[in-house]
This record gives C-alpha cells, sequence and structure tokens, in this order.
C-alpha cells in the first residue's frame, strides 16, 4: 500500500515474505531451488540506410532536448524530454515502429498548427501546446518506469505524439516539415525490406541450437518487445517464417485479462502455439515457465524491468538451464551503454556464480537511473570523453565489490524466521503432502468422467496424457470457482501429480488438481448428472474389521466465511472443511479420521443378499443426521475455526502493522509537500504541474485509502462458522459380520481371533515405539486418525517427519494386508514412508524396516493388497 520510497520506509520482512537471491535458495533437501540461467548479447550492425535514418533521428531528438531546456516550466520540459526519449526508443526498437510514431506525430502536430492558425496566431505569437497534456517530473518518470505497461502505454500514445518543445508557430512549421522528411526516411527503410535486428532474430530462430529439442522440434519462446507496433510487426513476420498463423500468440497492455489469461494457457499448453510476443504486460505477474528460452528484442532502460522478464520463465518448477539472448546495435549510442553494460554483467555473473540478476533493479549509475545515462549518451555521446565518462560510471556502477553488497542486502532476511518456525512449517508441509488427496483418485475420477463427457485423451509417457478435444460441453461451462477462467481446446500435456509437470525433454503439463477449472468444470458436470445418487447412500464392507458392530459413516462438509463480500454479493469463504462422523447402533459417535472410506470397498452380489436384516435394524430409521451434525457443531465445528483464526489472526495483524506504517509515511510525506508547494505559491513561484491543493487531494485520498484497507482487514477478521452440511452416509457393515452370517466363522472363533490379532497388534506398536525412541526419534501414535499409516516419528531438530505403517503378525506367518490407503499414503512420500513388520511370538518381537516396499498404486477397484512377509522382510533391516 502507498508508494515505497527509500529512507522514509522500510519494511519488516519477518512473516509475510522472503525474497532472496534466487542462487541461494534450497529445497529442503540441500538441492537448488532454481536452475542456472546464462544471458547472451546478440550484436547486429544497421544497414547504410538504417544508420542513416538512426543518426537523422538522433539528431532531431538532440536538437529538440536542447530546445526543450530553454522551456521556462520544468514540467514542459519533462515531457517533452519524455516524449522524445519514447521516440528514440521506439527508433532503436524497429523501422515499424518509429516510422508509424513519426506518422502520428507530424499529423497531430498539424492539427495543432491548423487549430492555432484558426485563431489567426501570429508566427511568432507563443503557442499553448500543453494544454490537456500531463506535465511530467523527475519524480513523475520515476514513477512511469515501474507503472504496469498499460498505464505507460497510455501515457505515451498521449504525450509522443503531441509534445513538442516549438513556442511559435514558426517553429512548429519547421518541426513539422523535418518529422516529414524523416518519415519519408523511415518509410524508405521500410520499403526496403532490409531490417538488420530482425535478421538477427530469425538467424537466431533458425541456426541456434538451443531452439530446437533433441529430436528437431521448436522449442516454446518468449520474445520481449516495448511496443505495440514492434509487437504486430515481429508477429506477423514470425507466422510468416513458421508459417503457422496459430504458431504465434501475443500479450499487451491493451489486453483484458481474461484475454490474456487465454494467450498465457495457449502458450503454455497448446503444441502449435511456439512463440509468444509480449510487451512488459507479461513482465510481471504471469508464469511462462512452460519456455526456458527468452529473447530481449528491445532492451528496457529500467534494469527492474529486465530482471522481472527473465523472472516470467525462471521460476520454481523450472527444471531446464534459462537463456537469454539480448539484442544490441552497438554502433548506436544507447547500443553502446548496453553493450558495455552487458559484458561488465556478464563478467560478474561468472565471478558471483550467476546471482547478478536479482539485484539489477537496484544499480544506480553514479546515483542516477539508467535512463539518465542514455540519454546523456544520445545527447553527447559523439565527445569521446562523455563516452568514457559513461562506460566508467557503468564499471562503477557494477563494481564487483557494491554488487556482494547489494547481494547481501537482498539476503537479509535469510536468518529472520525463528529455526523454530522453520521446523514447524516443514512438519506441515510433511504432514501435508502424506495427508493429501492421492492424485491417483484425482486421475481415476477424471480421465473416465473426462471420457463419458465425451472427451479424448491418449498417455503419451507413464501418468502423462495429451488430450486432443475438450467438448464443447466443458469448454462453454463456467467454472464454479472463478468464472473467467480459461479451459483450452486442448492440452499438450497433463498431470495429476506435481512431480511430473515437468519431465526433460518433454513438454510441461498442466496439473489437474482441485481448483483447475478443467477438474472442477467436470466435477460440476458429473454431479449435476448423479447428484441424486449421493443423497441415496451406500453400503460399503471394512474388510479390516473383524467385528460384528455395523456402523454408519457421514461426510459433512463445513464452511467459514469471513465478513467481506465477494463479487457475487456473497460474504466471502475462507476455508471449507471435509469432515467425517461416525455412529454405531448403541449411539457412540466420534470423529472418523482423515479418510476412512478409502479402505472400504463395495458389497458382492452374494454379500448383498445377506444383508437385508442388518438395514432394517430399528437404530437406523432415527435421525442420525441431526445426531451427526450436533456431534459436528459441538466437536469439530470449534476446532477447525480455532485452526483458521489462529493463521488468520496472525496474518492479519502482520498486514495490519505494514498497511499502517507504508500508507501513515505515505500521508505524511504528501502533507509536507503540500505545504512547501503552498509556500511556493504564497512567494508566487507555483509548481505548473504539482500544486498545494492537488498535494493535499492526494494526502486526502491517502487517508480514506488507509480507512478503507484497515475496515477490509477488519471484516477479514471476522470469522463465523456455518452450520455443517450432511453431504452422504454409508453403512458400514463388517467383514467379521458377514463372514458369520455366511457361515464361515463360529461366534466364539471369531471372538478368539479378534482378542489374538487386537493382542498382536497392541504389542507391535509397543516395539515400534519403542524402537523409534531408541534411534532418537520422537514418535507419536495416529493409528486412531485412519491417516494411512500409524506413527508419526519426528526427527529432533529438524521439523521431518517419519510415516511408519505398523504390521504385527504371528510367527510363521505367509502374508501381509497392506491397506489401499496405506500403499497410497507410501507412494505420496517415498522417501520418508516405513512400513514396520513386527514378528510376535509370545511376548517376544522381531522388527524389520523396509523402506519404499511399493512401487505402483494398486488397481482403482482393489481396497487392499496381500504381500508375500518373507519377501518383504528380506528386503527390511532390523532398527538399530
Amino acid at each position: 500500500e502507498g508508494r515505497f520510497r527509500d529512507g522514509v520506509h522500510k519494511v519488516d520482512v519477518s512473516d509475510l515474505m522472503r525474497h532472496l537471491v534466487k542462487e541461494q535458495l534450497y529445497t529442503f533437501e540441500g538441492t537448488p531451488l532454481f536452475p542456472e540461467r546464462l544471458a547472451y548479447t546478440v550484436n547486429y550492425h544497421l544497414s547504410g540506410l538504417e544508420e542513416t535514418l538512426y543518426e537523422e533521428v538522433t539528431d532531431y531528438v538532440r536538437q529538440e532536448f536542447n530546445r526543450a531546456e530553454a522551456l521556462e516550466n520544468s514540467g514542459s520540459k519533462g515531457t517533452v524530454g519524455f516524449a522524445l526519449t519514447t521516440l528514440q526508443r521506439r527508433l532503436a526498437s524497429s523501422p515499424e515502429a518509429i516510422y508509424q510514431s513519426l506518422k502520428r506525430r507530424r499529423e497531430r502536430l498539424e492539427r495543432r498548427l491548423h487549430e492555432a492558425r484558426q485563431v489567426r496566431y501570429d508566427v511568432d505569437t507563443p503557442l499553448e501546446l500543453f494544454q490537456g497534456l500531463p506535465l511530467i517530473t523527475d519524480e513523475d518518470l520515476d514513477d512511469l518506469e515501474d507503472a504496469p505497461d498499460a498505464e505507460l502505454e497510455q501515457t505515451e500514445e498521449r504525450v509522443v505524439d503531441q509534445a513538442s518543445a516549438a513556442r511559435t508557430i514558426a517553429e512548429l512549421e519547421v518541426e513539422i516539415a523535418l518529422l516529414a522528411r524523416l518519415e519519408e526516411l523511415a518509410h524508405q527503410v521500410r520499403r526496403s525490406g532490409t531490417d538488420r535486428k530482425w535478421e538477427g532474430l530469425a538467424s537466431l530462430l533458425q541456426n541456434n541450437a538451443e531452439m530446437f529439442d533433441a529430436e528437431g522440434h521448436r522449442r516454446k519462446l518468449v520474445i520481449f518487445t516495448e511496443h505495440r507496433d514492434t509487437l504486430n510487426y515481429l508477429a506477423e513476420r514470425i507466422r510468416t517464417m513458421l508459417g503457422r498463423a496459430e504458431a504465434v500468440v501475443t500479450i499487451h497492455g491493451g489486453m483484458g485479462r481474461e484475454e490474456r489469461a487465454r494467450a498465457q494457457e495457449s502458450f503454455t499448453q497448446d503444441k502449435q502455439v511456439q512463440v509468444l510476443v509480449a510487451t512488459d504486460a507479461a513482465g510481471e505477474g504471469i508464469n511462462l515457465q512452460r519456455a526456458h528460452l527468452m529473447v530481449n528484442y528491445d532492451l528496457p532502460w529500467n534494469p527492474n524491468r529486465l530482471e522481472q522478464r527473465f523472472g516470467r520463465i525462471h521460476r520454481i518448477g523450472q527444471t531446464e538451464v534459462c537463456h537469454l539472448w539480448n539484442l544490441v546495435a552497438s554502433q548506436t549510442r544507447e547500443g553502446e551503454v548496453f553493450h558495455t553494460l552487458l559484458k561488465k554483467l556478464e563478467e560478474e555473473r561468472e565471478a558471483l556464480g550467476g546471482q547478478v540478476f536479482d539485484v539489477l533493479g537496484k544499480v544506480l549509475f553514479d546515483n542516477r537511473p539508467l535512463r539518465d545515462l542514455i540519454v546523456e549518451a544520445i545527447r553527447y555521446g559523439d565527445r569521446a570523453d562523455v563516452r568514457a565518462k559513461l562506460t566508467h560510471v557503468v564499471d562503477q556502477a557494477l563494481d564487483r565489490q557494491h554488487l556482494q553488497t547489494l547481494l547481501e542486502e537482498r539476503a537479509l532476511a535469510r536468518e529472520v524466521m525463528d529455526v523454530v518456525r522453520v521446523r514447524q512449517i516443514r512438519k506441515e508441509m510433511e504432514r501435508a503432502a502424506a495427508h493429501r488427496l492421492q492424485p491417483h483418485f484425482i486421475a481415476a475420477f477424471f480421465l473416465e468422467a473426462f471420457k463419458r463427457l465425451g472427451g479424448i485423451y491418449f498417455e503419451r509417457e507413464p501418468h502423462r496424457y495429451e488430450i486432443k478435444n475438450v467438448p464443447a460441453a466443458i469448454r462453454n461451462r463456467s467454472s464454479r470457482r472463478d468464472s473467467r477462467a480459461t479451459i483450452l481446446r486442448q492440452y499438450e500435456r497433463i498431470v495429476f501429480e506435481k512431480e511430473r509437470i515437468t519431465i526433460p525433454s518433454k513438454p510441461q503439463a498442466a496439473l489437474i488438481c482441485p481448483g483447475h477449472p478443467l477438474l472442477d468444470v467436470t466435477l460440476d458436470l458429473v454431479l449435476e448428472q448423479c447428484r441424486d445418487l449421493l443423497t441415496q447412500g451406500a453400503v460399503l464392507v471394512d474388510p479390516t474389521d473383524s467385528g460384528e458392530e455395523v456402523r454408519v459413516l457421514f461426510y459433512l462438509e463445513h464452511t467459514i466465511q469471513d465478513a467481506s463480500i465477494d463479487t457475487t454479493g456473497k460474504r466471502r469463504e475462507v476455508s471449507r472443511q471435509l469432515q467425517f462422523i461416525e455412529r454405531d447402533a448403541p449411539g457412540n459417535i466420534h470423529a472418523a479420521g482423515y479418510a476412512p472410506f478409502l479402505d472400504y470397498r463395495p458389497l458382492t452380489e452374494k454379500e448383498y443378499a445377506l444383508i437385508p436384516v442388518v438395514r432394517s435394524a430399528p437404530w437406523l430409521t432415527g435421525d442420525l443426521e441431526e445426531q451427526a451434525r450436533s456431534y459436528a457443531i459441538t466437536q469439530l465445528v470449534p476446532r477447525h475455526l480455532a485452526e483458521i483464526r489462529q493463521r488468520r489472526e496472525e496474518q492479519i495483524d502482520k498486514t495490519t502493522a505494514a498497511v499502517n506504517d507504508r500508507l501513515t509515511k505515505e500521508i505524511s510525506y504528501w502533507d509536507n509537500r503540500a505545504a512547501i508547494l503552498k509556500a511556493q505559491e504564497t512567494a508566487g513561484r507555483p509548481n505548473a504541474r504539482l500544486n498545494s491543493q492537488i498535494a493535499r487531494q492526494r494526502a486526502e485520498e491517502l487517508l480514506g485509502r488507509l480507512e478503507r484497507r484497515l475496515s477490509e482487514l477488519e471484516q477479514e477478521r471476522k470469522l463465523s462458522p456455518l452450520p455443517p452440511v450432511v453431504v452422504g452416509g454409508v453403512l458400514v457393515v463388517p467383514q467379521g459380520l458377514l463372514d458369520r452370517l455366511a457361515g464361515q466363522h463360529e461366534p466364539s472363533d471369531k471372538e478368539q481371533f479378534a482378542q489374538e490379532t487386537a493382542r498382536v497388534e497392541r504389542i507391535a506398536m509397543e516395539a515400534v515405539m519403542q524402537a523409534e525412541r531408541q534411534l532418537g526419534y520422537l514418535p507419536r501414535d495416529v493409528s486412531a486418525e485412519k491417516c494411512g499409516y500409524d506413527i508419526e516419528s519426528a526427527i529432533p531438530g529438524t521439523g521431518k517427519l517419519r510415516f511408519i505403517e505398523v504390521k504385527g503378525r504371528v510367527k510363521d506367518s505367509a502374508t501381509v494386508m497392506v491397506t489401499k490407503n496405506e500403499v497410497l499414503t507410501a507412494l505420496n512420500k517415498p522417501d520418508d514412508f516405513i512400513l514396520a513388520v513386527v514378528m510376535v511370538e509370545g511376548d517376544a518381537t522381531t522388527t524389520h524396516y523396509i523402506t519404499k516396499p511399493f512401487h505402483r498404486e494398486p488397481d482403482f477397484d482393489a481396497t487392499s493388497v496381500m504381500y508375500d512377509l518373507v519377501r518383504l522382510m528380506n528386503r527390511g533391516v532390523i532398527p538399530v
């Protein structure tokens, strides 16, 4: 909130965000979080005609800068200076951009000339050429450098075609005549068909080995330009070169949010789309890591934008080395500055281990921004002493010691987070990974449902699929989570496990998980067709229960809202949780754990014939749903609310303090500015662009924003739980009851077997808990939570967890049964899961630990898998 001002604001980074140097970031396992990134300079030489155009336009810019110096108003000087630098940047961008800019500028100045003549101005009468134009100060230039692309583009269009240093009709006529000559020269360059900059890019696209994979297929590429005219020019030329219009998509500031999202998704997932041409509208906030190749067709005069652009492909999850090519015409004045800058940057990158890119935005050149250095080169670069001075300034700015200091400042947050908090976060992440909704279930549901809805897909690599056609019924349906979300006609790859998103030499995949519009819409359509089935309930068998007590499992959905209002006019949901409750015949009710249904199986036809008497039990006719709701309200809802409230309170307290600090200082800044401006006005020295009234208004606007933001935060603080909703129910029949009804066991045998099984399991758990303590770990019994393992064992001092499933067996047992839930949990956390097999003889035990015990998920219809006990134990070790 508010603009950050060096020396005025400081940031408490202790919790909200850690913005470290990427090369210093590692995973918990110690591997680099980001791949290497490399930058190259591609020099190109202007043709004779291009060089003439460059020199002529640059001379015009220099002359107009000199004339602007004579303007009395500093805001007018700034506006003309901004227009001229924009013109110079378009000159360096492309023949198309400079031609269109010169043409528009001439036409608009001719209209201004016509208007002046209409009121019969004398040729020497002073002109008012700045009416309706913003008067731009140095501070405004700083703001515009960091402004969104759309805002910068809008300001450029208003100013570059109209702002002039001409003070009379005579001077304006001279300037228009000069513009007409320059326009004709630019037109000649266009007609000549010679564009050395484009030729440099075309050679790179066609001849550089990095542009193609091992099979000769073209890799995805991002190209950045600064100007819409150049963007359109490049898109057309690249489409022609590749021979396919659909091979290129564009993103620019004039596009709406949905249109940009659609272009981004097409570039990421449509294999027919190979090139994205973008302005800086794609330079921040957009994830383009589907590509690892980037070209800066135009180099920004703000190094911070260079850093932002590279960051679009150099992101978490990127597995390929990232390559960046910068096109530079070193024979031009600004090109000479860039050539020196990039050469020095590469030298320091090698010396500092690639860490320079993240601090580019902090580098100053003799305490000036790069923009000022380039303007000086344009105006005075024909002087040898100025060129030598500029080279010296760049060398000093990128001095190794200076860069090292900036890197250390950037990394100051690395020791801020409390070690205990880091370990706690790691525990939460480990636990969440083990408990996550197994991708196996999402994949099985989606692939079957998608096929039934008319979708077509093919498995291209193991567990990676290409979708050839998304049915219109899905594409035309809005996601309930985000009505603006984009669903493509086809996806080059989709996966259900994040580890498979990126694999070497294969297309990056879209992760189909809760929240992805393709899954959301598919689920919505299936629910519409099958919702009645949920309310009918189901009968399932618990194959691990050797008892005879039938129970009912209810699954409820519970939502927590805050007091803020979303775009639909409803209170915003901040958390939604699926809860499970079991109720037995005597009336005992308890929470059923994480996902108990995963280990249940459907009845066979023979078993279904055995249970009419079970289904007709009197206790099943009572109001069981209301009992389940009441239990959830008193036991589960308070726990859910407390968990969310603690997390939200910490976040909101931190945000409130940051907002208060930033905006209060910004308000003070503008209050002080208003007082200074008022004093200047009283002394007869007004500021033409900014007066005390405007400054005071900004302070009041900021005060209003502060009050609104604090009010919003208070609304976010007010949490309220909705009543839990029963979504469905299951009648759970124990395997033991089915066995008795089928005549397979006598009651006395069954009771004795159950008692012996419980004794063996208890002894096995005690043996493993003791073994973990002796190994120095901190074990916790979580068997009652039915989360896919029995013991959660913490490694002291790290926050890392071991997940242990315990299987107790009597001596000479031949097999061990593992539930589907246990197998899938093991596959979720393969490096941290242990199957502990404990052989029990009387009270004596022998324990074997088997790591990575399972290699693939069970078949979809399977609820458990039987394993050979001897083979498992041969792969294990005795914990010592």
